[in-house]
């Protein structure tokens, strides 16, 4: 199948699958996740996070899954990040349970698995949608997709590793630019920084991103898994060395969240005007 006859068939209206917050399907090897929002941009609610996570602990415990590719449905975003509608609404977005909490935005930026993934960024991704990308082993990106943690222009925290994952991934000050201006870079000055492996024509992404997978699938996945770990500093299904970041980032996260300037942010945005902060 296509790129294009998947997001043919994501777009469906009324089809089953239309109805399905998260697809999961099987190439080979390679296990195929797809974020189906398309109308709310693919941004994350509860059921996201759940189907995400619990699709990821499945390849991990599957052997016959060797690495996990994870897209976003449709043309016009990646992922917005959280759904602010669904906030707005009191509904959870992380899900109960210590596990699962863990895991984190779209049961993807926590959840630290033996197989590889890779992230197919399809379009925008904002928010939670950079820290979904900065979360995965590899990115391959549209050359329609941008990349961006707008959170200080809200009087928000880039809450899901954003905030210390972007600065180990570009060099320093260029993340640091990002992060204090919240300025989006396009994807090929994503690829000119480091931060995506490939920047392919959108209609050729879900092609190429499972071209890398099956690649990599064709490895020893012992190999794979063990290089991984060590790689990337894994120790028993954690990172012991973003611990104590992800507690950094708890602490700022409660001592700004409650803020005027934390509910001004996301009431101008909605309101289409210019915030008016009073840095309290």
């Amino acid at each position: 199948m296509t790129e294009l006859e998947v997001m043919d068939s994501a777009d469906r209206v009324g089809s089953v699958e239309d109805q399905r917050e998260v697809l999961v399907e099987r190439r080979g090897h390679v296990m195929l996740v797809t974020i189906n929002r398309p109308a709310a941009r693919n941004a994350v609610n509860e059921a996201v996070c759940l189907e995400v996570g619990d699709a990821l602990a499945e390849a991990d415990a599957d052997d016959d899954v060797r690495v996990v590719v994870l897209t976003g449905a449709g043309n016009k975003a990646f992922c917005a990040g959280a759904d602010l509608k669904a906030i707005m609404r009191g509904e959870r977005i992380i899900p109960e349970g210590a596990e699962r909490e863990k895991w984190g935005l779209a049961g993807f930026v926590g959840h630290y698995i033996g197989k590889p993934t890779i992230v197919a960024v399809n379009g925008p991704a904002i928010g939670g949608g950079t820290e979904i990308a900065l979360a995965a082993d590899l990115v391959v990106a549209a050359d329609t997709a941008t990349f961006g943690l707008p959170e200080v222009q809200r009087g928000l925290v880039a809450g899901a590793g954003g905030a210390f994952r972007l600065t180990k991934q570009v060099p320093l000050r260029v993340g640091m630019e990002m992060l204090l201006t919240g300025d989006p870079i396009t994807a090929h000055r994503a690829l000119e920084l480091h931060l995506v492996n490939q920047v392919v024509p959108a209609d050729g992404l879900l092609d190429a991103a499972l071209a890398l997978a099956g690649k990599i699938a064709s490895n020893a996945p012992l190999s794979v898994q063990a290089t991984k770990r060590i790689a990337l500093g894994h120790v028993d299904g954690d990172n012991p060395a973003e611990v104590p970041l992800w507690e950094q980032t708890s602490r700022q996260m409660l001592s700004v969240s409650g803020s005027e300037d934390a509910r001004e942010g996301p009431r101008a945005f909605a309101e289409k005007r210019a915030p008016v902060w009073k840095g309290c």
